[in-house]
């Protein structure tokens, strides 16, 4: 028998069922709305086939299969991306993406927590919470980002400042927080640089405008969390203590 759904509260808004069940961490919005089409979803006891029929979240009773509905346990991944995949659930040219390090994990639906592009590699996090991390990717957070990043020149004190001082790239000024030389060799150097935003391909874009090339970028800590010695492809969970220091 399907419970009796609690009183709605005054000027109470309602959204549709594919969001509100991915907002409670059971499947990206495309899954859910593909349950509901299937006819595995009834609210207040009635099956629904429109993936936008409104809800009233926490008030109306959701079932999935029989079984009623409620917030995940909220779950964070950190994988070390390696270079060559896209982050994306599926690419439309058919090419690997990061889930593929997920393979056989018996893990939970997971949304990556931003983005790294196809060529970067490092520290990646993924949730089943999407409004937990809508808060971690919100510039107003301003959550550090380290990056390591080898060049195909070697940094004179000029193009440290030039880095320091930032571009207007696509009239998008590309900025950094902090920029210092780790090491250098008798071509290439490692910079580190910290960011706290990141727009599209930032480094990238900001350092071809200096002339400068990528060679590697490795993202290694978000906030507090550093990547640290997690092999390439492959994950850990965060501790909860973890999650709440980012």
């Amino acid at each position: 028998m399907t419970p009796k759904p609690p009183a709605r509260k005054a000027n109470q808004p309602r959204h549709g069922i594919a969001r509100v069940m991915s907002k409670l961490g059971l499947g990206s919005r495309t899954e859910a709305a593909g349950w509901v089409r299937a006819g595995r979803v009834r609210i207040n006891g009635r099956i629904v086939h429109d993936p936008e029929f409104p809800v009233y979240q926490g008030t109306d009773v959701i079932t999935l299969d029989g079984e009623t509905t409620a917030a995940s346990t909220r779950r964070v991944i950190m994988l070390n991306k390696p270079r060559g995949l896209v982050t994306t659930a599926a690419d439309e040219k058919g090419r690997d993406t990061v889930y593929r390090c997920f393979e056989g994990g018996g893990l939970p639906w997971l949304a990556p927590v931003g983005r790294l592009d196809k060529a970067s590699e490092g520290l990646l996090l993924f949730t089943n919470d999407p409004v937990w991390a809508a808060g971690v990717t919100d510039p107003a957070a301003s959550i550090s980002k380290t990056y390591h990043v080898q060049i195909s020149r070697l940094p004179d004190t000029a193009l440290l400042a030039a880095i320091e001082h930032g571009v207007t790239q696509g009239g998008e000024r590309l900025a950094v927080t902090a920029v210092r030389c780790l090491r250098s060799g008798d071509k290439h150097a490692w910079l580190e640089i910290i960011l706290d935003e990141g727009r599209n391909r930032h480094i990238r874009r900001m350092l071809a405008a200096l002339d400068v090339l990528v060679l590697r970028l490795v993202r290694v800590a978000l906030g507090s969390l550093v990547l640290g010695d997690l092999p390439k492809g492959q994950w850990r969970e965060l501790s909860a203590d973890e999650i709440a220091r980012i």
